[in-house]
């Protein structure tokens, strides 16, 4: 495993496991969720200065890490 891969994984599991607490808090809202990953979105496209594969697979994790939360909590929501 390489050292990105490694990074992408290790963000994507703290990520999840930051997202799935926040949940439980009274102040929640998968609206703010939803929107943070609109602005992580627009964030990993402005890569036009160059981050550095390292960074960029740190990223990439985050946004794994809210697409699975959101798909995950909205099927939750729907049974």
């Amino acid at each position: 495993m390489t050292i990105e891969e490694e990074t992408l994984e290790t963000e994507y599991e703290l990520m999840l496991a930051q997202l799935e607490m926040r949940a439980t808090l009274p102040s929640f809202s998968i609206e703010d969720i939803e929107g943070e990953l609109h602005h992580l979105l627009i964030y990993q496209g402005q890569d036009w200065v160059g981050r550095g594969e390292i960074k960029n697979a740190e990223i990439q994790g985050h946004v794994y890490a809210y697409q699975v939360f959101i798909k995950r909590y909205k099927e939750k929501s729907e049974n």
